[in-house]
């Protein structure tokens, strides 16, 4: 047995009597990590864009606020049956063209949208440009957020999982902050064309997979999406019992999709209505960007500090970080129906940092597990509500669902097979280099 050569500080052996052992870091693969933050910012800013300046929005094109939300929810609507539908995808087009099939996906739908801009359309026919473009960004959205775990996999170590997986998919967090800034919604959906178009060709930079994988879990293949159905239900077939989920794993999955799609729908839920949340208040649609924009940049900073965390110290313990976390965001997200109500936008922002802070978080930890929840505008009050129209019920709505995660948290059990088996594998391949140079003469 030789010891390999040394890239970007990993190490491999080859056992020339038994299988190949060849465990590399790449630098390139923070080419890819960049590419992949640019597209999804691109990809969320798409999703997002009319959610902080819908009711000009509406006032522009001659729409009703309900149809302005659609423009943002039917990404959502999109965004789970293409989730399903990835592995497949990944499977048979590998990773490189499906995220330049995204990149596509988004370029059209920004330049649909723009034409639908024109002055001279009716309301109607421009609705339905808008609408396509939208459903085509519905289209591209899962590809970068749904396979930022599986690109970490491929590319990065056990100390920089968590880490990449956690920079590729919250990097769509200036979409909040930017549409209000550009003027008129007709202007703006330009910029945003141009925007996504140069950004487009970051794609061209990704590759499938690195020459040798950085991990044993990365150099395995998925399983097909089928067979992992199964062991989630309980039905797998006698020759995949072997791998197949136990009780407690199908008990956590069930908890943690539950949980995470109620999460990222309230998170989504509040981004789309967030002009109509503080328009009532007589809050114009910059301060709704920022408000918006508050719980992404929020999110952000807490993720990125406490993405190292995860890799390197609470490695073991995020079944309990959950636990801990889980009740806090509920809670924030309950108070926000107070605090909308409350003078002056202090009490907002921090219950908004607080749940951005809790939410982004916890949302790299197992991204792949959330759905898309859209919840319904017939909770807006009536004219003669004070102030009219607000949302209040729409936000005890959204809390309540999210602090009913609180009890069922507490059954998860987190166990982490994949790392623990990337960590007796790194070992095993340690003892390997290191008896193979005692050997050596």
């Amino acid at each position: 047995m030789v010891p390999l050569e040394i890239a970007d500080g990993v190490a491999g052996s080859i056992d020339s009597s038994s299988t190949q052992i060849h465990y590399r870091l790449y630098k390139k693969r923070f080419v890819g990590a960049t590419a992949l933050c640019l597209l999804n910012c691109m990809g969320g800013m798409n999703w997002l864009w009319f959610s902080a300046i819908s009711l000009d929005t509406a006032n522009a094109f001659g729409l009703s606020v309900t149809k302005v939300n659609w423009l943002s929810n039917v990404v959502n609507v999109v965004y789970l049956p293409l989730s399903l539908l990835l592995p497949w995808i990944v499977r048979t087009s590998g990773l490189r063209r499906s995220f330049l099939l995204a990149a596509v996906a988004l370029v059209l739908a920004s330049w649909l949208r723009f034409a639908g801009t024109a002055q001279s359309l009716s309301p109607g026919s421009a609705y339905a440009l808008l609408f396509i473009g939208q459903f085509l960004t519905g289209v591209s959205q899962p590809f970068y957020q749904v396979l930022a775990p599986k690109y970490s996999e491929l590319w990065f170590g056990l100390q920089g999982r968590v880490t990449a997986t956690m920079i590729i998919s919250l990097s769509g967090a200036l979409a909040q902050l930017l549409s209000p800034a550009f003027g008129s919604p007709r202007f703006s959906v330009l910029i945003l064309g141009i925007i996504t178009t140069v950004a487009a060709f970051a794609a061209l930079l990704l590759d499938d997979k690195p020459p040798s994988p950085p991990t044993f879990a990365g150099s395995k293949t998925p399983p097909p999406v089928m067979e992992t159905f199964r062991s989630a239900l309980g039905l797998a077939h006698p020759e995949e019992k072997d791998r197949a989920m136990t009780f407690q794993e199908r008990l956590d999955f069930g908890i943690l999709t539950w949980g995470f799609g109620v999460l990222v729908g309230v998170l989504s839920a509040f981004t789309i209505l967030v002009a109509q949340v503080y328009g009532p208040y007589g809050y114009n649609s910059d301060t709704s960007g920022m408000l918006g924009a508050a719980v992404f940049i929020a999110g952000l900073v807490g993720a990125i500090i406490t993405a190292p965390l995860f890799d390197r110290v609470l490695t073991n313990h995020l079944a309990l970080t959950l636990q801990v976390v889980i009740p806090i965001i509920g809670a924030a997200w309950l108070g926000l129906a107070w605090a909308v109500k409350a003078h002056g936008l202090v009490p907002s922002y921090v219950v908004l940092v607080i749940a951005g802070i809790g939410s982004f978080m916890l949302l790299p930890v197992a991204l792949e597990l959330g759905c898309e929840v859209t919840l319904s505008n017939d909770l807006r009050a009536s004219e003669t509500a004070n102030p009219p129209l607000n949302l209040n019920k729409q936000l005890i709505l959204q809390g309540a669902f999210a602090i009913s995660l609180a009890p069922p948290v507490f059954f998860i059990k987190g166990k982490q097979v994949r790392r623990e088996m990337d960590e007796r594998e790194r070992l095993r391949n340690e003892a390997r280099v290191a008896n193979a140079e005692a050997t050596t003469p």
